[in-house]
């Protein structure tokens, strides 16, 4: 027989049903609400199946031992260092494993802009188990996030709560765990642009490094970081550029160099396309 809770050293926390309607009605916690939360240690018998789906969606982080969780896509299965991410509105069943019992924190979060949010992060039921590459900040995150929900319900630790919920989230949604080789080779070739803006690299000179074609490297990249491999270093030089125009008194031309532009009036036509004003006009705007 599957239980829900009532494991020896357990915290949990679950708000109200009727002040998680009231939150979703005020400003700030409408579009975020951690409407349960909890720490399940060595959660012999765990499991809950959900044959009618609930509008929250569900993070389950596995810290030891092993499980499993099941959704209209399988089942999958879950170990140390993973994270079980199940969407709102879809039916779904997660338990431990009888002979390695899992230790778990986990919450639940409903909002206005969370659907939203986790269409764009790609986490449906499709693919609900991840590798996470950095367990410890996200058991740190829904650690903050039961402290203030066991503290009280008022709206100031709903919103602390929240908050600490969201940066959770983005993690998430941007967390790619090491191993994948090809990612790997991708990051170092992001990493290779920021170590060298001033210098005049190409598409095909960042595919070579990567071992990979010019034409797969580039849709590789873009995949991950959702910019062209140029608009990218584009980007990177850019904001080198407007460092030195805030911090420093030197010329155009200098400023231009180490952004990596030799020709200072082709920089300028690209700071204004991207900013609006030259970079003599940017330098007088107040700012700060």
């Amino acid at each position: 027989m599957s239980i829900a809770d009532g494991f020896p050293g357990q915290r949990m926390l679950v708000l109200p049903r009727p002040r998680v309607r009231e939150a979703l009605q005020q400003p700030g916690t409408s579009h975020l609400v951690v409407t349960d939360c909890g720490y399940f240690p060595q959660a012999q018998s765990h499991g809950r199946t959900r044959s009618i789906p609930i509008q929250q969606a569900v993070i389950i982080v596995c810290v030891k031992g092993s499980g499993w969780c099941s959704t209209d896509a399988g089942r999958f299965a879950v170990a140390a260092g993973h994270v079980i991410i199940l969407p709102p509105g879809q039916a779904h069943s997660y338990g431990a494993n009888a002979d390695d019992p899992w230790t778990l924190w986990w919450l639940h979060v409903a909002g206005r802009d969370l659907p939203e949010f986790l269409a764009a992060a790609g986490m449906t039921e499709n693919a609900p188990v991840r590798t996470l590459s950095d367990v410890y900040r996200i058991v740190a995150l829904i650690g903050e996030v039961l402290h203030w929900m066991e503290r009280d319900t008022t709206t100031a630790s709903l919103l602390v709560a929240a908050g600490a919920a969201w940066h959770l989230l983005a993690l998430l949604a941007s967390d790619r765990a090491p191993g994948n080789e090809r990612s790997d080779s991708i990051d170092q070739a992001a990493q290779f642009l920021r170590d060298h803006i001033d210098e005049r690299i190409d598409v095909a000179q960042l595919a070579a490094l990567a071992q990979l074609s010019p034409s797969h490297f580039a849709a590789l990249f873009k995949k991950q970081f959702g910019y062209p491999v140029l608009q990218y270093q584009t980007q990177l030089r850019m904001a080198r550029a407007r460092e030195l125009l805030d911090t420093t008194n030197m010329a155009i031309s200098r400023v231009a160099a180490a952004a990596g532009y030799a020709d200072s009036f082709y920089f300028a036509r690209q700071f204004k396309s991207i900013h609006g004003v030259t970079p003599s006009r940017y330098r007088a705007q107040s700012k700060g």
